[in-house]
């Protein structure tokens, strides 16, 4: 009984972070068709953000307090999603998929090289905050109070972005578009704010997933957002790209495959990355809606 409680608070911690950086995917792909390659990257550019506002290195001439450093990262990485959309995405809308395609792929390949350049490629310690890393008991089992955390924060995340998807006006246009852009522009959406908004929040969640991961493994490194951002893609198909909650349950899915096969496998735990690739593969043949997904017109 132990072993599965263990497991299952190691399952909501793990896929509590796939989840978060698989919605952002998918909200950009509902809107514009496009996956946005260079949304891993985020996640690292969210985690420097918050070191330097915590240290006082770079941006802020003195640390600041974990709660104002958390969300001024999670702030300028969701302008810098903007931007990114601005610089990149929005000349080439009316171009072919291929083009936004290979877009994303150096925007992607471009942040990783602008961490390394401008942060150094040496791995930075990331500080611990709050007293996150004691350990509490319950029962027989000893869980480090960031385990319990990571859960808490995803589903308030979460809780906000489903009202903003499916309760606000934004919301509503951005699923307008995702329906069908030129019909939502004729009846007087502003596509570009509403497109600006979406990468605003998708960057925004992955920034609050790059900081727990950070917290999580306590270092930050240039290439930190490649696997969880390929993961987080998979957790995306698996739900079903374009679905926010899909999206939702792929990540917790995924993250639970991963921990069963470590926890009952561990002689194989090396290949625990492969797996995703593996359930890609096999999504894409038997379903490659997802989960949730649905057909959607071109």
């Amino acid at each position: 009984m132990d072993l599965i409680l263990q497991q299952l608070i190691n399952l909501l911690s793990l896929g509590s972070l796939y989840a978060l950086v698989a919605i952002g995917y998918t909200l950009v792909y509902g809107v514009l068709r496009l996956i946005n390659f260079a949304h891993g990257d985020v996640l690292m550019l969210g985690a420097y953000l918050a070191l330097f506002l915590l240290t006082g290195m770079h941006l802020s001439p003195v640390p600041l307090p974990w709660p104002l450093a958390f969300a001024g990262a999670v702030a300028l990485t969701a302008l810098a999603g903007v931007a990114l959309e601005r610089v990149a995405y929005r000349p080439l809308r009316s171009a072919p998929r291929l083009s936004l395609l290979i877009t994303a792929i150096g925007a992607s390949l471009f942040l990783e090289n602008f961490g390394i350049v401008a942060f150094g490629g040496r791995p930075l310690a990331f500080p611990d905050v709050g007293n996150l890393d004691r350990v509490v008991q319950l029962g027989a089992l000893s869980v480090p109070i960031l385990s319990l955390w990571i859960p808490g924060v995803t589903a308030l995340t979460l809780g906000v972005t489903f009202w903003i998807v499916y309760r606000s006006k934004v919301g509503m246009a951005m699923r307008a578009i995702s329906r069908d852009r030129e019909t939502a522009q004729l009846m007087g959406v502003d596509t570009n704010r509403v497109i600006s908004l979406t990468f605003g929040l998708g960057s925004a969640l992955a920034a609050v997933g790059g900081i727990m991961w950070s917290l999580k493994f306590a270092q930050v490194n240039p290439l930190m957002g490649v696997l969880p951002g390929i993961k987080a893609f998979v957790a995306a198909v698996l739900g079903g790209i374009g679905s926010v909650a899909g999206a939702a349950l792929g990540g917790f899915l995924l993250g639970g495959l991963e921990v069963l096969f470590v926890a009952f496998l561990p002689d194989w735990s090396g290949y625990r990355d492969a797996l995703a690739f593996f359930i890609l593969i096999a999504i894409l043949l038997l379903r490659p809606t997802g989960i949730m997904g649905e057909e959607l017109p071109e």
